[in-house]
């Protein structure tokens, strides 16, 4: 089971303090995070055999893409705060609703669950390409949070209407559905493609990526995007 669990990991980059890979959908990345099924930071473990390893930002269960674990308690101080600082530079795919502007910067609090209180957040996106697909047009986004709230690229991109596809949450059910039935996208379609961060040890800028995987990739040509990997650079 282990072993059957860990293939599902590709892996982007590993040294002696950090190793950053790229997280199937539908995985958890923490036991914390949620109920049943493969934990990333388990798999990790088992893959690097150390007992304990840090996982420095968090991905939506939903979401796939690129993951960054410490592997030291001091390396995950020094990126934690980073973190902290927003220092770090994030892009995602997220294929959406209708065509959306150009591009654009969001403004819009986030409300967080636990306790009612709303947080600023930031989040810019830039329109790749549309696609006259059925039952509507879809547009394909890169996607760049500023800040780092819970589900705040899907609520950011709901909120100037034009959520993402496959988004229970977010989204539009029977849009969704016809999505899926159509081009076969069974799954939340927002991929983390890229991170930039300085290394613990030496601070030299890190810039990694996460190719689209192939239960987005296919979906995605399925409706008429050509090579999608190529907005990945």
């Amino acid at each position: 089971m282990c072993s059957r669990m860990a293939e599902k990991i590709d892996l982007i980059y590993r040294d002696d303090h950090i190793i950053v890979v790229n997280k199937p959908s539908g995985m958890l990345v923490h036991k914390g995070w949620g109920v049943g099924g493969p934990i990333l930071v388990n798999i990790v473990r088992r893959l690097t055999g150390q007992k304990k390893v840090f996982p420095i930002h968090r991905l939506d269960r939903a979401t796939s893409g690129i993951i960054l674990l410490a592997l030291d308690e001091e390396s995950a101080r020094l990126l934690n705060q980073s973190f902290r600082d927003r220092a770090v530079g994030k892009k995602y795919l997220a294929l959406v609703r209708g065509m959306t502007p150009e591009s654009g910067r969001i403004n819009h609090p986030i409300v967080r669950a636990e306790d009612g209180k709303s947080q600023e957040a930031t989040t810019d996106f830039k329109r790749l390409e549309t696609v006259p697909a059925e039952p509507r047009d879809l547009s394909l986004v890169l996607v760049s949070p500023l800040t780092g709230r819970p589900h705040q690229i899907r609520r950011h991109l709901k909120h100037i209407n034009h959520p993402v596809i496959g988004d229970s949450n977010y989204g539009r059910g029977r849009l969704n559905r016809a999505i899926k039935e159509k081009y076969r996208l069974a799954r939340l379609a927002l991929h983390a493609f890229s991170l930039e961060f300085d290394h613990p040890e030496n601070s030299k800028r890190v810039c990694l990526t996460a190719p689209l995987p192939d239960d987005l990739r296919i979906p995605l040509e399925n409706i008429g995007f050509s090579n999608p990997n190529r907005f990945i650079a």
